[in-house]
Formats: structure tokens, sequence, C-alpha cells
């Protein structure tokens, strides 16, 4: 599929990883439907672009109404649909069972910081990709995509349970759908990036920061453009589907 030819939804689009990919594909050409639960966000972000083919639209993943609803809109807005880059997500990291170094207290991972990431993580990123490719299905498009964000965490990572069942379930799910949706001429794929530059891993204390990056075998944070082309090549190779790239500088090898 050419980028030129491209009418995607990107969610969680409003800052880091999701307006770098929102910026990409409008440079390259494509039309974008913009969405996130963060409304400043967006208006910065349309600020920024400045182009006609930027659409933004506030969005809840976390509530199936909205996907619909957004999906429909992005749709008309655009004048078709034949892409997602399903991006939206959130952390909220604690160990399962943690014991207090100093007062040997137990504590847990509570059920409310389980259930926030699973809602946005795999909940809406289900719903979003439902109701995007029921969409495409309706319009009976000749080929469509649908790019999963998914997570080294993936494979496994202590104080993330959460995530992690998240980001390996979306993995798994890239499989599930792509042989679903391959009777449509819609392909499915995932990306699990690893370490990347953002302002988080940028505030990191110096140390820690070094000894992560000691541990990646190319010697270095990603960036997000090393992301963005692993998003580029899923869209542009009309043979790939159902698998999950890990673009993280060889610190994962099976």
């Amino acid at each position: 599929m050419e980028l030129t030819d491209l009418k995607i939804i990107v969610t969680g689009a409003a800052s880091g990883m999701g307006a770098y990919f929102a910026r990409q594909l409008v440079a390259a050409g494509a039309q974008v439907a913009a969405g996130d639960i963060d409304a400043d966000g967006l208006a910065t972000l349309k600020a920024e672009i400045a182009s006609a083919a930027l659409h933004t639209h506030p969005l809840d993943v976390t509530r199936a109404e909205d996907t619909a609803a957004f999906v429909a809109w992005a749709q008309a807005e655009m004048g078709g649909l034949n892409g997602l880059l399903n991006n939206a997500g959130i952390l909220r990291d604690g160990l399962l069972v943690k014991k207090d170094r100093q007062s040997g207290e137990i504590t847990t991972l509570s059920r409310a910081d389980w259930q926030a990431v699973i809602d946005v993580n795999l909940t809406g990123a289900t719903w979003i990709v439902r109701d995007a490719v029921a969409q495409m299905a309706r319009d009976k498009i000749a080929s469509g995509v649908v790019v999963n964000m998914s997570s080294l965490s993936r494979h496994g990572n202590r104080g993330q349970s959460n995530y992690v069942a998240a980001k390996a379930a979306l993995a798994a799910n890239t499989a599930t759908w792509a042989r679903e949706f391959a009777p449509f001429g819609i392909r499915v794929g995932a990306l699990a990036p690893g370490l990347i530059e953002t302002p988080m891993t940028r505030d990191m204390h110096p140390k820690a920061r070094e000894a992560l990056i000691a541990e990646i075998p190319l010697g270095r944070i990603g960036v997000p453009h090393d992301v963005w082309l692993g998003v580029k090549f899923i869209i542009e190779n009309d043979y790939f589907t159902g698998r999950c790239l890990d673009i993280d500088g060889g610190l994962h090898m099976l």
C-alpha cells in the first residue's frame, strides 16, 4: 500500500510516538484522523502540522460508543478509511506483590491500576480494531492495514504485570486478526518497541540509564524514527501480515 493512498486513524496521537507518527504520515502524503483523550494535545498537534490532511477529534478508547462514533467520523471526514495505527496506551507500573525493605509490609498491585491498563491497552485497542475493520468491510475496500503497537514487555518485565498482559495479548491477537480479516483484504501487523527515547527515559537517573544502554547490543536507546520505519514497512509491504516485529536494538534475541 502506498502512503499517499492511505486514509488512516491514529489513536493516542496527542503526544509522544503517536504525534510523531501523525506528523510522518501527513508528511508522506497520507490523510490522518488523529484521536486522543487529550483534546488540548490534539489542538497543539493541529496547530503544529497545519495541514488539511490532518483531522483531529477527541477519543476515549475505553468507551465502546466513542470508538464506533470516532470511526464513523473519521470515515466521513477523510472520505474513506483503509488504515488504523492502534497506538493508544498507558502505564500503571507496580509489582504484583511487594515487600517494603524498611517496614517489611506486604503490598499488592491495586485492582484499579490493573484494570486501567487493561481497559486502554487491550480492551480499548480491541474495540477500535473491531469498529475500524467493520467499517472497512462495509465499504468493501480493495485493501487495508492495521498496525498494533505492542511492546518488548510482551516477553515479560518486572513490575508490569498489567502492561505485559495487555501487550502480549495484543501481539497474539495480531495473528488472530490477520487470519480473520484476510478475506476482507485487510492485513494486520504489530510492532514491539524496546527502550525508546522519550521524556520518561531522558529523566532517568544517569546510572540507571547507562546500565540499560549497556544491555542493548546496538549500544543506544531507540528514537521514535526507528519505530516509524517499522510502521512504514508494515503499511507498505503488501505481503506482510500476522507478525510482531521487535524494534529493540537487539535487546531481546530468541
